[in-house]
């Protein structure tokens, strides 16, 4: 019975036209459809976990939650700031912002310490997440303040304005990561395939399948709300498997176009490449579909819009390359055989195919593995593992507002008035929920914790506390003058959760509380991912056993993936930490070293590498398990088979390479080590673990590699090219 991959490429093959048109319709609609409906961003709600996530509920339940806010810095531009030039624009700015619907309110002037700084706060109306869509009114009217007084410099800062800078650069890096990436691919297939019109063909459905994810994703986010990461991911998955996938269905349709000498019609060519390349194409997308759907396990709003991204990206790269590629492939055919018949017409000599086996090059690099199998596995795994060791100093933190690029030009003043308000650095919200009638014992509580903290060497000795209209809810301010990264910031906490609330507030019967804040944000969101890694990674070993087992139906090679994917995911990260944790490679790599990994970096790491590494392994395996049912003795069918996807392992490799480098460029800190542990974990997953540790396994198993099935008998006919493919389409 014909797989659907094979039913779907004649169809395709048949009506080219009719295929590539209702591809091309799908990608306007899906665009449209997206455009219609618009994205829907996540909510401050949508990031809430651990006790951080719960103390900011309840003070939102009581109308007490944080608002966003930015500062406004006023001081001379030399010398000593003049008292009543300063008093004059603080009067200017307070009329003008006032009068703005997006602020809520204006705080009285603030002088730093050593008189040198106003500073004035606007608090702005809304929450946090929409702030950043609002700050733009309020810095026109700064311009215009610092326009009337350009005696001064004014000058202003605070998360708003930081995001919406964030925001802009990451275009811009996004931008320059294309302009990297798109003509390193171009040059890399063009190497290849040897001709302009084959490589862009790749390249083209590629982009094609990133339009269309991005907006069947806007849709999707109606659903599982987008967090802003999405288009980044889309961008830089869509491009590495759209272009994988195609390259593995050109390379086979022109291994059986040489083979075939000229008698085999476009139409069968195709057929021939479905048939197997096709099939390997389903099982690797649908593997990474599966390893990617373990990230919604994390129940974490930001890996559940990676998932979606990725999850969409992929199967849309999977329908160009069943569809349109296809059509593409004929009509290309076609073309060829018209202008091939022409150069026969005249005379001329057929083109030579070009060698599809893998060179010297590669016969060189599959030696060691040839001659020396248990030694060069050896010798492979202890270098992965020296790799690892490194991870025994792993350090995970969430990369805070203070890890962002200084290029920003809200970010120079956020330091600048850290430097200046030290006491505004940190705050700490202590929530508390109780019943009306308690209200009173609530605020001397809190009262009591204030005390201790003024006390305490950690904290800057200011308070604010608040309490709801209905009385249920209070909050008590606490500030701290380090950065939110510090840790005496952290200790801070440590103090008020295990010693100052459990002695104070905790005593009140049928109390609640908690502490929210930057600081317990970036304390908490790692605790709550650390609480989900053995569920996310339990469940990713789970779909890589089964997604291996059932495309070899062999349980060795299926617990062999497992531990290669492992060993390569580890090494890879061990290498981050080696490179990001220290300063060695910071003027390298253009970043400052925070001493630690960003929280999302190693379970984003572990679940797209063991989806990607499907890639490699289906199309590898594929080759030599094809070779073993047809009659071939394991040994030499891992060195044929090798040979045979030598060259487009290499090329997919670099393709993902450039891909995951480019974002390395990036100046957002996390997104620069998801690119650099991205492309260290393919380089080594390809150069490593494809050619020297997994043919040395499998030749050291040999026939045992297929356990429990019998080598050269499946146990089924799926695996093999159907009879009525194979019938020789003389032309």
């Amino acid at each position: 019975m014909e797989s659907l991959t094979v039913r779907m490429a004649r169809s395709s093959a048949r009506h080219p036209w009719r295929a590539l048109t209702g591809w091309l319709v799908f990608v306007a609609l899906c665009l449209a459809a997206g455009a219609a409906v618009g994205t829907n961003s996540a909510r401050t709600a949508d990031y809430r976990v651990g006790e951080a996530g719960r103390a900011e509920a309840m003070a939102a339940e009581g109308h007490l939650e944080r608002r966003p806010a930015e500062q406004v810095l006023i001081s001379a531009r030399s010398g000593p700031l003049d008292a009543r030039a300063a008093d004059a624009a603080v009067r200017d700015l307070t009329a003008r912002t006032a009068r703005l619907p997006e602020v809520a309110g204006v705080a009285a002037p603030v002088r730093s310490s050593d008189g040198r700084v106003l500073m004035v706060e606007v608090t702005l109306e809304g929450e946090e997440r929409d702030a950043k869509d609002k700050v733009g009114a309020l810095t026109e009217q700064t311009s215009a303040v610092q326009r009337a007084h350009p005696h001064l410099l004014l000058q202003e800062t605070g998360s708003p304005s930081i995001s919406k800078g964030v925001d802009a650069q990451r275009g811009a890096d996004l931008a320059l990561s294309e302009k990297i990436t798109l003509p390193v691919t171009l040059l890399t297939l063009l190497v290849v395939f040897g001709s302009l019109t084959m490589a862009a063909v790749p390249l083209l459905l590629a982009l094609s399948s990133i339009a269309a994810a991005v907006g069947l994703s806007m849709i999707a986010s109606h659903v599982s709300p987008d967090t802003g990461v999405g288009t980044n991911v889309i961008l830089m998955i869509g491009l590495a498997v759209g272009v994988d996938y195609t390259l593995f269905h050109l390379k086979r349709e022109r291994e059986e176009r040489a083979r075939g000498g000229g008698r085999l019609t476009s139409e069968a060519l195709v057929e021939l490449a479905a048939a197997t390349s096709g099939r390997a194409v389903t099982v690797s997308g649908f593997a990474v579909v599966a390893s990617t759907a373990t990230l919604y396990l994390a129940s974490d709003v930001i890996f559940s819009s990676l998932a979606t991204g990725t999850v969409l990206v992929v199967l849309v790269a999977m329908a160009s390359s069943l569809t349109a590629l296809p059509a593409l492939l004929t009509l290309l055919g076609r073309r060829a055989g018209r202008r091939q018949a022409r150069r026969a017409a005249r005379g001329l000599p057929a083109r030579r195919p070009r060698d599809e086996n893998g060179g010297r090059a590669w016969t060189a690099l599959l030696r060691p593995a040839a001659r020396h199998p248990l030694a060069t596995l050896c010798v492979s795994v202890l270098a992965l593992l020296a790799l690892v060791v490194p991870l025994a100093g792993l350090h995970i933190t969430e990369m805070s507002r203070d890890t962002h690029s200084r290029e920003i030009p809200a970010m120079r003043v956020y330091d600048r008035l850290n430097e200046a308000f030290p006491q505004q650095r940190v705050t700490h919200q202590v929530v508390v929920r109780a019943d009306a009638a308690r209200a009173a014992q609530v605020a001397g509580a809190l009262a009591e914790v204030a005390r201790l903290a003024d006390a305490d060497p950690l904290f800057a000795g200011s308070h604010r506390l608040r309490t709801s209209a209905d009385h249920r809810i209070s909050t008590l301010e606490l500030h701290v003058p380090h950065l939110g990264d510090s840790a005496p910031a952290r200790a801070s906490l440590a103090h008020l959760r295990e010693d100052y609330l459990p002695a104070t507030v905790g005593r009140l019967d049928g109390a609640d509380y908690g502490v929210s804040g930057d600081v317990a944000r970036y304390t908490d969101y790692p605790a709550h991912q650390n609480s989900r890694l053995p569920l996310v990674l339990g469940a990713l070993l789970l779909v890589t056993f089964l997604m291996t087992l059932y495309a070899f139906r062999s349980v060795a090679l299926a617990l062999l993936g497992v531990a290669l994917n492992l060993l390569s995911a580890a090494a890879a990260l061990g290498l981050l930490v080696l490179v990001f944790q220290h300063t060695w490679a910071e003027g390298l790599l253009d970043f400052r070293s925070t001493g630690s990994i960003g929280s999302r970096v190693p379970l984003f790491l572990f679940v797209i590498l063991f989806g990607l590494s499907m890639d490699y392994q289906v199309f590898v395996v594929s080759r030599i398990r094809e070779a073993v049912l047809a009659g071939t003795p394991t040994r030499q069918a891992v060195l044929d088979g090798l040979r045979r996807s030598a060259s487009v392992v290499t090329s997919a490799a670099v393709v993902m390479t450039t891909v995951f480098v480019s974002f390395v460029f990036l100046h957002i800190i996390e997104m620069k080590q998801i690119g650099f542990v991205l492309a260290a974990a393919v380089l080594l997953d390809a150069f490593v673990v494809r050619v020297l540790i997994l043919p040395s396994a499998m030749l050291l198993l040999g026939e045992r590699s297929w356990w429990p099935s019998v080598p050269g008998r499946p146990a089924d006919g799926s695996d093999q090219v159907s009879p009525e493919i194979r019938v020789v389409d003389v032309r």
